[in-house]
């Protein structure tokens, strides 16, 4: 899987796909930009009209509840249904799932309506999902009772959509295939939207593949190779973000092939 990253990194840069975001308030920004140093070109967008014209000419779509509102909520379903149309994927990053009810109805909503290709989150956004036991920190995870691989295999059997949990160690499965990638930093912990920065990568990567797990464990590796560089070189929180950007655009596929530690389970 190493040489299909490095090929799916060529392609993203070749082909600069638009990547529209229905994203949060506070991390709409580097959003934008880690779009911008992976490849892709970003579209933000937040009303109903709006976000369903985007989705039909667009690439991926990504679609984050991180600050959920019912006008939000509303779009994300219409440029869903939009992007399901146009048979373009749908990421869903259901930020802070466990965290409230208000937010696992939205989440639902989105399931129940739109046909999602990736659901990426953290082990707690996961195991909300999942219906297994999770320990949440407000819209932060502390990690969930069980089995990782096996919450995530069980999500993506019961949705059909490839799961993606970040974390330590990052773990992708469609309900058969499993990947794990091994390549994050802890800095990468310390600054609030690498989660979401990370479900824009992968809108990148899914725009120039059918494989949605491949695309999905590419995406979070190279982005993780890019924090670990990055943090390498950081004095603290502030600079590590900066970095990240820089190192996300400056990375070559020759250096992500001996990088990666990508493991088929």
């Amino acid at each position: 899987m190493k040489d299909e990253t490095a090929e799916l990194m060529i392609l993203v840069r070749e082909k600069r796909p638009l990547v529209h975001h229905i994203t949060n308030d506070v991390t709409v920004n580097d959003c934008a930009n880690i779009t911008l140093c992976a490849g892709g070109t970003p579209a933000m967008g937040c009303t109903a009209d709006d976000t369903k014209e985007l989705a039909k000419i667009a690439s991926a779509v990504v679609l984050n509840i991180g600050t959920p509102n019912e006008e939000n909520v509303n779009a994300s379903v219409a440029a869903g249904k939009a992007a399901n149309e146009a048979g373009v994927p749908v990421i869903l990053d259901p930020v802070g799932v466990g965290a409230t009810k208000y937010r696992m109805d939205a989440a639902r909503k989105i399931l129940d309506n739109v046909k999602v290709s990736v659901i990426k989150g953290n082990p707690g956004e996961i195991g909300a999902l999942a219906g297994v036991g999770i320990r949440m920190k407000g819209v932060d995870s502390e990690g969930l009772d069980g089995d990782p691989v096996k919450t995530c295999v069980s999500l993506a059997k019961d949705t059909g959509a490839v799961v993606a949990m970040t974390g330590a160690v990052d773990i992708v499965t469609d309900g058969n295939r499993v990947v794990t990638i091994n390549n994050g930093h802890a800095m990468m912990n310390s600054v609030s939207g690498t989660g979401c920065m990370a479900a824009s990568v992968i809108g990148c990567y899914a725009s120039c593949t059918k494989d949605m797990l491949t695309a999905s464990a590419a995406a979070l590796a190279v982005f993780s190779i890019a924090g670990n560089k990055a943090a390498k070189r950081s004095k603290g929180p502030g600079m590590f973000i900066m970095n990240l950007k820089d190192e996300m655009a400056s990375l070559t596929p020759s250096e992500v092939i001996p990088l990666a530690n990508i493991r088929v389970m």
